[in-house]
């Protein structure tokens, strides 16, 4: 008997929707897929996005850090090594005079918390799968509180491992469940695997994966890294576009259809993640160069101008002002630049890794107050706050001279 395939019907219901309106992403949906093989139904097209007014408590200017996974690793795998470890770094962003903590979460289809969606992460006992036998996600939200901080849970939306990390994934990852039975929600990259946001199952599990956050803790946000399409190479998705192609009459050209890709997996977290906490926000840290961003299929223009998308934008503006590729100013005004819908914020992701080493060609060396200088050409064209990158920086030898000039 020919086996069923759900691709090619899902494609007619997703890309008639796409086709009615290239300057506006529908939100598809879809029944979920039991984990046993692929949706016995054709997705459903629903209504546009729609904005969900962005919560007024909180500082008034956002001064804060991201706290990535390697950050949150300890030899002893232990709950006492990782608390001790996390109210260390929350303890340091506290007296530096942050007030918001952008911590990693979920950065390879795992979780620092009892999910029923991904498996636990590696960086809590070694073993992806393996349960630790507490909640840090819970204790990291209670502590950060605690301490009067923001709690915004850093989620990698679409990577599955790298060439490297994990080593083993687990029996329940995404991949070890769905490869098999259907290897086009995977996308492979130098040794890397992703998620193929082309498929409404996979736009469904992103977003499910971020409402059962903001279900279950009282996180201030849910908040997306840089990480979409891993290459602009034609064969990492050619199944998937191929398919596409097939059931439209005017097919949209590759890059425009991943940014339609996209949009919508960003439509359907918003969605889903207003329903569960109308209070929670939603945000992305898109590259700072807004053409890498939409080579990788990030539509960060219309997520900026139309509602719906996130509640707020936070380009990576990972450069010293006299960067000659692309200057800190010259950046800073491209994104301020872009048409922003009412309750937009803006913040501006800065490198505080850089300083006091030669990168940009040695011009982080020509002073100890680059980042303050940020700060203040930030605050001067109205952006709403910064977040620096990373918690691993707030106090060593290398950053020290930098920290004590910041304006907190």
């Amino acid at each position: 008997m020919r086996r069923f395939d759900p691709r090619r019907y899902c494609y007619v219901f997703l890309w008639l929707a796409l086709a009615l309106s290239v300057g506006a992403v529908w939100l598809l949906g879809g029944e979920q897929m039991k984990q046993e093989g692929p949706p016995e139904a054709a997705p459903t097209a629903t209504a546009p996005p729609t904005e969900t007014p962005a919560p007024q408590a909180g500082p008034e200017e956002l001064a804060g850090v991201w706290v990535p996974y390697m950050s949150l690793d300890t030899p002893e795998h232990t709950q006492e090594a990782f608390e001790a470890n996390f109210k260390r770094i929350a303890g340091l962003a506290k007296e530096k005079g942050l007030n918001a903590l952008f911590v990693h979460v979920r950065p390879f289809c795992d979780a620092l918390y009892a999910s029923s969606l991904y498996p636990w992460s590696h960086l809590l006992t070694g073993q992806q799968g393996q349960d630790p036998g507490y909640d840090p996600l819970g204790f990291m939200v209670e502590y950060t509180h605690g301490l009067g901080m923001e709690f915004h849970a850093w989620i990698n939306p679409l990577r599955v491992k790298t060439a490297e990390t994990p080593g083993e994934l687990a029996a329940s990852s995404p991949y070890s469940v769905l490869q098999a039975d259907c290897p086009y929600y995977f996308m492979e990259h130098e040794g890397a695997v992703y998620l193929d946001p082309a498929y409404p199952y996979i736009r469904g599990l992103v977003a499910d994966g971020a409402a059962e956050i903001v279900e279950k803790y009282q996180v201030d946000g849910i908040h997306f890294d840089d990480y979409f399409y891993p290459s602009q190479d034609e064969g990492l998705d050619s199944e998937a576009y191929s398919l596409y192609v097939q059931t439209v009459e005017t097919p949209l050209p590759l890059l425009e259809w991943r940014q339609a890709n996209v949009s919508a997996m960003v439509a359907e977290v918003y969605e889903k993640v207003k329903k569960a906490n109308p209070q929670a926000v939603f945000g992305i840290s898109p590259q700072g160069n807004i053409a890498n961003d939409e080579g990788m299929g990030a539509d960060v223009a219309a997520w900026c101008a139309t509602p719906g998308y996130v509640d707020y934008i936070c380009p990576q503006l990972y450069y010293s002002f006299e960067n000659e590729a692309l200057g800190y100013g010259e950046a800073l005004a491209q994104w301020m630049a872009l048409p922003q819908h009412d309750s937009l914020k803006l913040y501006a992701g800065l490198a505080l890794y850089k300083a006091g080493t030669d990168a940009d060609g040695g011009t982080w060396l020509l002073s100890d107050d680059v980042i303050s200088r940020q700060i203040e050409a930030a605050r001067a064209v109205d952006c709403s706050g910064v977040v620096l990158y990373s918690s691993d920086y707030l106090d060593t030898e290398q950053t020290k001279a930098e920290m004590a000039n910041l304006p907190f």
